[in-house]
C-alpha cells in the first residue's frame, strides 16, 4: 500500500475509533467537565474541528496552487506558532462553549469527511514531495494528514483511559 493510502486509511480508522467512543457515551458524560479541566468531551471535539479547518486550508491550497486561507479565528497569525497556541485554544473554547453537542458533533463529522475527500484528491506524487509547498517549509503535504491523525490520537487516548469500554461509564 502506498503512503498516501496508508495515512488516509489510518485517519479513517481513527475517525471510526472516535465514532465508536462517542456513540457509547451518554450525552451527560459528553457535556460534563473532564477531571482537572474546564473542558468537556464536546469541547475537545470542537477543538479538533477548529484545527481540522487549518488542515483543510492547506489541502485546498495544495490542490489549487494557492496560498492557504486560514480560518478567521487565527486573526492572520501563524497557525504553527507555539507562542499563540494557548490563545488560539482559549478562543476556540470561548467561541464554541455554548454550541449544542449535536451541532459540534455534526460539524466535526462533516469537516473530517471533507478533509478525507480533499486528501484523496491530492496526486500521489505531490503527497510526499518535501519542500514542494513554500508555506509548509521543508515538510511534505503528508505531514498535514499525519499531524491531524496524531492530534486526534493525542486527545482520544486519555479519554479511552477515563472511559474504558467496561460498562462503567
Amino acid at each position: 500500500m502506498d503512503i498516501k493510502k496508508e495515512i488516509i486509511a489510518e485517519l479513517q480508522e481513527e475517525r471510526a475509533r472516535w465514532e465508536e467512543f462517542l456513540t457509547g457515551l451518554p450525552e451527560e458524560k459528553i457535556l460534563a467537565s473532564l477531571p482537572e479541566s474546564q473542558r468537556s468531551i464536546k469541547d475537545v471535539i470542537a477543538h479538533l474541528h477548529a484545527w481540522q479547518q487549518v488542515s483543510i486550508a492547506r489541502l485546498h491550497a495544495a490542490l489549487h496552487g494557492v496560498e492557504p486561507v486560514f480560518p478567521r479565528w487565527l486573526n492572520g497569525l501563524d497557525p504553527d506558532s507555539d507562542s499563540n497556541l494557548e490563545d488560539y485554544n482559549e478562543h476556540i473554547f470561548q467561541t464554541c462553549r455554548n454550541h449544542s453537542w449535536h451541532s459540534v458533533y455534526q460539524r466535526w463529522r462533516s469537516v473530517f469527511s471533507h478533509f478525507l475527500d480533499l486528501a484523496e484528491q491530492i496526486p500521489a506524487g505531490d503527497f510526499m514531495a518535501a519542500g514542494k509547498y513554500p508555506w509548509l517549509a521543508e515538510y511534505p503535504l503528508s505531514a498535514v494528514l499525519q499531524g491531524s491523525l496524531e492530534h486526534h490520537q493525542e486527545h482520544l487516548t486519555p479519554l479511552l483511559t477515563l472511559y474504558p469500554k467496561d460498562g462503567n461509564l
